[in-house]
């Protein structure tokens, strides 16, 4: 009987998945919503303790599926729509601490070695705290929870694109530097709001050496991902799947890329995308359309992430299955993505240095000896 090839022993989609545990592996989360990831039983809490009385229920089972029956309506206004519940509850300095601090043992329990969480500080003013103050409050979360866990953080501040307050929310970025925050974001609904609109704002993060991610190409078009990129000098693009529009797809080989598409992979710019809200949002009308597979096979700089766990009912270790079935990926590209996540990370050089070099590749070689003994077993 002829040997199988190296290649064919290696363990790629189902298979990978049946023989190791994906929330053991080390990932690395760089798009994830503060206010879109809370524990049901926290909304409650909160809820309770800050009075609010609009929570559909108090069940935390029941309030899950609501929260997850709310996002899948196929469009960003309706799955935004949700994020009333959890501002809300969200106002106090305690609430904001707890929220932070069940982010990075969430994390911890999940595999994400670092992870950078987001969120518009603007939202959690209506009891009375400043916006330095909600900063500082989430701050104090992080860092209690990084010392209980080890997870390493970086906190990322959002302007609303249907407000006119973004430069104000860009210098309270760069005022909160210091204390963890590692960079500035344009999030909201797109149709309507395009980025250029926010250019004061964006260039006074670069004129401070500071870093920029810009949600564009998830509701709206490649316009979107042009003016973040050469308006704004997006350095990550939040999404993007619609950076599909401007390419080609053969039926054979490569896809033809467009000018934009072009300068991205060129640019290694990465991609914060998110499979299973693509899906809720309706970014892809099924997931094995999902542009993902497409743009990590041609080189994109792509990165895997959660968006926000509580609506979309996710974990990185369910997007990072979800993504291993359907492209057939196998341990190295797992790694990849963690190595893309962590190359593109706004934390300083020298400590994307260290997480690849102490904790990704490390724990990456200890799977494949894992998988070659029970190959030789």
């Amino acid at each position: 009987m002829a040997m199988p090839s190296p290649a064919s022993s290696v363990p790629r989609g189902e298979e990978l998945l049946q023989r190791i545990d994906v929330r053991a592996i080390p990932k690395v989360l760089l798009h994830e919503h503060l206010d879109g990831g809370l524990r049901p039983a926290t909304v409650i809490d909160l809820a309770k303790d800050t009075g609010y009385p609009d929570l559909p229920t108090r069940d935390p089972d029941d309030l899950a599926a609501w929260f997850h029956r709310g996002a899948q309506r196929g469009g960003l206004t309706e799955y935004l729509e949700c994020f009333r519940h959890t501002t809300a509850i969200m106002q106090t300095a305690e609430g904001l601490e707890r929220v932070a601090w069940e982010f990075i043992e969430d994390m911890a329990a999940d595999g994400v070695v670092y992870a950078e969480v987001r969120f518009a500080p603007l939202y959690h003013t209506e009891a009375g705290l400043t916006q330095d103050e909600v900063v500082r409050a989430v701050v104090r979360g992080l860092e209690r929870g990084s010392s209980r866990f080890g997870v390493r953080w970086g906190l990322i501040l959002c302007a609303m694109r249907h407000l006119s307050s973004s430069l104000e929310a860009a210098e309270l970025a760069i005022r909160c530097r210091d204390i963890g925050v590692v960079g500035f974001d344009l999030a909201g609904g797109e149709a309507g709001h395009p980025p250029k609109k926010h250019i004061e704002a964006f260039h006074a993060i670069q004129r401070a050496n500071f870093n920029i991610t810009i949600h564009a190409g998830e509701a709206y078009g490649v316009d979107s991902i042009w003016q973040a990129l050469q308006y704004c000098g997006a350095h990550r693009l939040g999404h993007a799947t619609r950076l599909l529009d401007d390419m080609d797809i053969t039926a054979d080989g490569p896809p033809r890329l467009g000018s934009l598409a072009r300068y991205v992979l060129d640019h290694r710019v990465p991609l914060e995308m998110c499979v299973i809200s693509n899906l809720h949002t309706g970014a892809c009308s099924k997931l094995e359309d999902h542009p993902f597979g497409l743009f990590f096979r041609n080189g994109f700089r792509v990165c895997l992430n959660t968006d926000n766990r509580l609506m979309s009912d996710t974990s990185m270790s369910h997007e990072t299955a979800t993504v291993t079935r359907l492209f057939d990926l196998g341990l190295d590209d797992l790694e990849k993505l963690a190595l893309n996540a962590a190359k593109s990370a706004f934390a300083p050089f020298e400590n994307r240095l260290e997480i690849i070099h102490s904790l990704i590749r490390p724990g990456y070689r200890e799977f494949r000896r894992l998988l070659a003994g029970d190959a030789g077993s």
